[in-house]
């Protein structure tokens, strides 16, 4: 586990009964119902439990698997470990161990690193890059130039 530890009423504490179900207790949102699974602004997805930044939107893609979909992630973000059954593999927040859903091999539209990281929306909540600052034209400021 990372360097966010809570005990499990703390947990409960902070998150909604569907996230601590989701984060803390492995669960899965029904296919279609996430809510970033059609959204494509442009952000970071953090983690929903500890606020660590997971995935950049520019990898961000439509799989058509019901859930959001990724071809990776942020350096040292998200940890990997096979489920017991073996036939998929989970992925979750390294710095609180929060679930986040399951990597899976991606032999659909190219994307560059051949993966899909299916993730639940609740575990993961957007935020969206700043409005880039617009330069004042010229004579409205000191600079001196007209």
């Amino acid at each position: 586990m990372g360097s966010v530890e809570k005990s499990e009423d703390e947990w409960r504490a902070i998150l909604s009964p569907e996230q601590f179900h989701i984060l803390r207790q492995k669960g899965t949102e029904l296919k279609g119902t996430g809510h970033y699974d059609k959204f494509y602004e442009e952000g970071v997805y953090n983690c929903a439990g500890c606020g660590t930044p997971l995935y950049k939107s520019a990898t961000k893609f439509d799989s058509g698997c019901g859930w959001p979909a990724f071809f990776e992630g942020l350096p040292g973000a998200i940890n990997r470990s096979p489920d017991p059954d073996g036939r998929r593999t989970e992925i979750t927040c390294a710095a609180c161990g929060g679930h986040l859903g399951h990597v899976f091999k991606w032999d659909g539209k190219p994307v560059p690193t051949d993966e899909r990281h299916c993730v639940n929306s609740v575990s993961i909540k957007f935020v969206p890059s700043p409005a880039p600052a617009v330069a004042p034209k010229c004579g409205s400021c000191s600079c001196g130039r007209r």
